[in-house]
């Protein structure tokens, strides 16, 4: 059996503004999308049999709810293939965190099945698929830190420093539908241009909500303020905060309160998988 092991990174969004709103109700945004090396392990082998399965993983997520399945399955019949797949994934990423762990991994499928598979799709090709299975699935395959408008499928590239991230995850999982539907959030932001932000403009305009409806989540992001400046990520839960050396990130992250969990990445600007695949 052919098979192929890759490392599937988490996100941060570094700000996120609301402009407006489709017709479709979706929403319009401005945000930053930057990789960390929070990442799941995930392992591919080709079948001949058509199936695609899931034979091992920690997630809590059925597999008739794994959107890397669906993945699979979506380019499966786009290909109209009679090989299929079985995936194992190994989860350090939190679920519901905003950290965009399954969209990373329906990303990490769709490239890994394009080369097991022989598909010989381009970047933008599965990006364009993988708009189907997520917003943000097409800046995972896309394969490098990027702003992003639209519902968050129109990438241009930046480079941003890559710092040490310390991010604390209060332990709750966020409805994403619930902090958008909430009429207390602000979805007329002004647009701001990308040299803007790189100067420091720029906010979580989902951040007030959610942790209004989320109390430990501002708990969270008092106590990290403390040592750095600290955001929330995405709709939440998680937050996150900068660090000048793996050192000094350490140092704090002992100090996180036990009923806490906390992980420490490395901000990056291409996407390991890429480089595995030597995409990049």
């Amino acid at each position: 059996m052919e098979r192929l092991a890759l490392n599937s990174p988490a996100k941060l969004n570094l700000m996120l503004h609301i402009t407006g709103r489709r017709g479709d109700g979706y929403h319009l945004l401005q945000t930053v999308f930057q990789f960390i090396d929070l990442c799941d392990r995930m392992v591919f082998g080709v079948t001949e049999d058509g199936t695609i399965t899931r034979i091992e993983s920690n997630s809590p997520v059925p597999e008739n709810e794994d959107i890397s399945l669906y993945a699979a399955q979506v380019l499966q019949q786009r290909a109209n293939l009679s090989q299929g797949v079985e995936i194992s994934i190994s989860k350090r990423i939190p679920i519901g965190g905003g950290l965009g762990g399954g969209s990373s991994n329906a990303a990490t499928t769709l490239l890994a099945l394009n080369r097991l598979w022989g598909l010989g799709l381009s970047v933008a090709e599965l990006a364009e698929i993988g708009l189907e299975l997520g917003a943000d699935v097409p800046f995972f395959v896309t394969g490098y830190s990027a702003w992003a408008t639209g519902i968050g499928e129109q990438l241009s590239r930046v480079e941003l420093p890559e710092p040490w991230q310390l991010i604390i995850d209060p332990g709750i999982v966020v409805s994403t539908a619930k902090i958008f539907a909430a009429q207390e959030l602000t979805r007329n932001c002004d647009a701001i241009t990308i040299r803007a932000f790189l100067e420091g403009s720029g906010t979580n305009v989902c951040q007030p909500v959610a942790c209004s409806l989320y109390p430990e989540i501002q708990q969270a992001i008092d106590w990290l303020g403390h040592y750095s400046a600290t955001r929330m990520t995405g709709t939440g839960a998680c937050v996150f905060a900068p660090f000048d050396s793996l050192e000094q990130a350490e140092s704090v992250k002992l100090r996180v309160p036990e009923h806490w969990d906390s992980f420490i990445g490395k901000a990056m600007n291409l996407n390991p998988v890429h480089q595995q695949l030597g995409l990049l």
